[in-house]
């Protein structure tokens, strides 16, 4: 493999390939950028298919990390980490201090936080042995509710600038994914009136979003076929590709999942079906936002901060009308433009 010829490859400053035999851990942490300040980025744990597999998937979300921290006015640069493996088998007290040590040897240049698959306890255990963690209980603590707060305020925010409505009642909205972020999501819209269609793998989430929320259940293929208003996609990346995109019948995609867009080229063609989309980094920067908070945490100020995401996305918004751009295209020039002038 070519590893600087990847296509994801974005002169990232440091890639840190750790591995420790007793434990078990495999992990790759990619820092893109601290032109800002220490990159910062959650770990997550996810059983690739391969080692290519998990390393693009780090590339793409440092990158994403570095960009979505900019947007948000942030004095932090972008890093991600991923942990190879299945949760459910491999996760220990072991692995998460040999993951601490790793962060050990980049010596503060990345701090992680939690994300899929890793919880505030996994960060607590890694903190026993290095400070160079975030998002820890007693001080910024869970990020997952202000990630779906932000994305619950830029879908509001798509839906002023595509549908002219300040009001979500009787919309309808097919939400891909209930985890903890994206069912606090569905919480939020289902008390602001709007209809919601799911689809997840956990047939647990499913009932519970059924009984408190009167969801609609679709499979996992069914979910890009809905006559919706919006398309919120909450679970992994790459689920607007070349298929989906010709089956959406949404006028906007918002959701809070990282990565969405397969290839960028898809950003375009979004822009060219009518679709409005949410640049992934601009409206899911709910939980980075709190985090940012850690060592002088207040939930008044971080949800204040967080409410901003509304305001932003409608900046790109009407930038990329004027200059008839797909809105990505906007704001990764917007983020740029931040980390050049020195994040102002």
């Amino acid at each position: 493999m070519a590893f600087f010829d990847l296509t994801d490859f974005d002169n990232h400053e440091q890639v840190v390939f750790c591995s420790d035999e007793k434990s078990g851990l495999k992990a790759i942490i990619a820092v893109h950028n601290t032109q800002l300040g220490p990159a910062v980025g959650g770990c997550r744990m996810w059983d690739y298919a391969s080692d290519e597999e998990a390393l693009i998937d780090a590339l793409r979300l440092s990158k994403g990390m570095t960009y979505k921290n900019a947007m948000a006015g942030l004095k932090m640069g972008g890093g991600k980490s991923v942990i190879i493996g299945d949760a459910k088998t491999l996760k220990s007290p072991a692995l998460f201090k040999a993951f601490g040590d790793a962060l050990n040897g980049l010596n503060g240049r990345y701090l992680s936080a939690e994300d899929v698959n890793i919880t505030t306890a996994d960060i607590a255990i890694a903190n026993s042995v290095t400070p160079f963690v975030t998002g820890t209980e007693g001080k910024s603590g869970n990020p997952g509710p202000f990630t779906a707060l932000g994305t619950f305020l830029g879908i509001k925010a798509s839906v002023k600038h595509k549908l002219n409505l300040d009001d979500l009642t009787g919309l309808k909205i097919a939400v891909q994914g209930l985890g903890s972020v994206g069912y606090g999501l569905c919480e939020h819209l289902h008390k602001a009136g709007a209809t919601l269609i799911v689809s997840d793998i956990n047939q647990a989430a499913l009932n519970k979003a059924t009984t408190e929320l009167g969801a609609t259940v679709v499979s996992l293929d069914e979910i890009y076929d809905q006559d919706v208003d919006v398309y919120a996609p909450c679970a992994l990346g790459a689920s607007i590709n070349d298929e989906t995109i010709k089956r959406l019948k949404a006028t906007i995609v918002a959701g809070c999942a990282n990565n969405q867009l397969a290839e960028p080229r898809h950003d375009q063609a979004l822009l060219d079906a009518g679709i409005l989309y949410a640049p992934d980094y601009v409206i899911n920067a709910g939980g980075i936002i709190n985090v940012s908070f850690e060592e002088d945490y207040s939930v008044e100020r971080s949800t204040r901060k967080v409410e901003k995401i509304y305001h932003t996305l409608l900046d790109v918004y009407a930038k990329a009308d004027k200059q008839n751009k797909p809105t990505g295209i906007i704001a990764d020039e917007m983020a740029r433009e931040i980390i050049k002038n020195g994040g102002k």
